[in-house]
């Protein structure tokens, strides 16, 4: 079998009230056996989609199912570019995971069977809210773990949720890695987050500044996660041999693929850290992945799952059956899902950046820095 041609397909994913920069970049990969595998790149799509047409000459008239000599012989030829990149790492990612398609396909597998079997049935997610109202309503379609982001009132919104929940939904927040905020501020709040018995604290202060993370994972009694931002074996290495981090996120769009994944997962596996996937911005072929990744590792957690997604997202794949906050693992062979063209072309993408037009939005994330006094608090928020 050889790789006689690759596409790529770039989706607008806009969603109303969300980022106007998001994308999708799906990859498909053709043999001359006719077998096609789909893989999905995430990081910085439009980019990412220029990087796999450049890798495409390295893969052609190659045998799909030896990935990883195919991944070594990418990661030559973009060595001259950078090791850890998200656009390299994004580009290799949404190559590998249609190649392992292909191997599913070719021995009639699903790809949680040829990467050691299933460890488990199904994989537990967490959906988003951001609103009190809007966590009451995926908890009564029975989500039993939700994740909130709020830069203005972290501790409020995890306060009033666990109030308005009860404590038998898991919940976790997300402060994204904002430039502005020092190590006092983020532990400050991580200090207070500790009452409500959180899932995990997610990146609050940026997360390549390695000693930040650790100054605050040693002053904190919540789990700290972070590791979207990564990429490949060498990216999580410190964090993981460190142990700085209790939860690891890499993204699997754009960490390097589905091998890359196992091995950071046993990387953490053998420090005891449990790892629970980003993929808040991907679309359904990268949670598939994900999906059979964490079915065949010992130290799943969770995974970040977007519920009422833009409709297209479930016409162009094959929609995952979630039930009370588990989703099932496809058994069709490859990644089990069947992958639309069409409905793709017809969201072509048109950016990668939001324009920072939005005041609110600027003012939150870049200009001016905002005082450090209460920042999470508001006037509601208790003594």
């Amino acid at each position: 079998m050889k790789i006689t041609n690759v596409k790529t397909y770039l989706v607008a994913a806009h969603r109303p009230g969300g980022w106007a920069s998001r994308n999708w970049c799906f990859v498909e990969i053709e043999t001359d056996e006719g077998i096609t595998g789909i893989g999905e790149a995430s990081g910085w799509p439009r980019v990412i989609e220029t990087a796999i047409k450049d890798l495409t000459p390295v893969l052609i008239g190659e045998d799909p199912r030896r990935i990883e000599r195919l991944w070594q012989k990418m990661l030559i030829a973009m060595m001259g570019h950078g090791m850890t990149g998200v656009v390299g790492g994004g580009a290799m990612t949404g190559i590998e995971i249609a190649l392992w398609d292909i191997l599913g396909k070719s021995l009639n597998a699903p790809i949680c069977d040829l990467l050691g079997g299933r460890v488990r049935d199904t994989v537990r997610v967490y959906a988003h809210a951001s609103t009190v109202e809007r966590a009451q309503e995926l908890v009564g379609r029975g989500f039993d773990a939700l994740k909130c982001s709020s830069l203005q009132r972290p501790v409020g919104l995890i306060r009033d949720m666990r109030r308005a929940l009860g404590d038998e939904i898991d919940l976790m927040t997300d402060l994204h890695g904002p430039p502005w905020l020092s190590v006092p501020d983020a532990i400050r709040i991580g200090q207070e987050l500790e009452e409500y018995d959180i899932l995990f604290y997610e990146d609050p202060v940026p997360p390549e500044n390695i000693e930040a993370l650790a100054q605050v994972g040693a002053a904190i009694n919540v789990p700290l996660a972070a590791g979207e931002r990564s990429t490949n074996i060498w990216g999580f290495r410190e964090l993981i041999e460190r142990e700085i981090l209790d939860v690891i996120q890499p993204d699997m769009g754009r960490a390097g693929g589905f091998l890359q994944m196992k091995k950071i997962a046993a990387m953490a596996e053998a420090h005891h850290i449990p790892i629970a996937p980003h993929d808040g911005s991907n679309g359904p072929v990268a949670e598939a992945a994900a999906v059979h990744l964490l079915a065949s590792i010992p130290n799943c957690l969770i995974l970040e799952h977007l519920e009422d997604d833009v409709p297209w997202r479930y016409d162009i794949a094959t929609p995952l059956k979630i039930t009370n906050s588990q989703i099932e693992i496809p058994t069709k062979p490859g990644l089990g899902i069947d992958f639309d063209p069409k409905v793709a072309l017809a969201h072509p993408a048109t950016g990668n950046i939001t324009p920072p037009s939005d005041e609110k939005v600027s003012q939150t994330y870049v200009y001016p820095r905002p005082k450090r006094s209460r920042l999470w608090r508001l006037p509601d928020d208790g003594a």
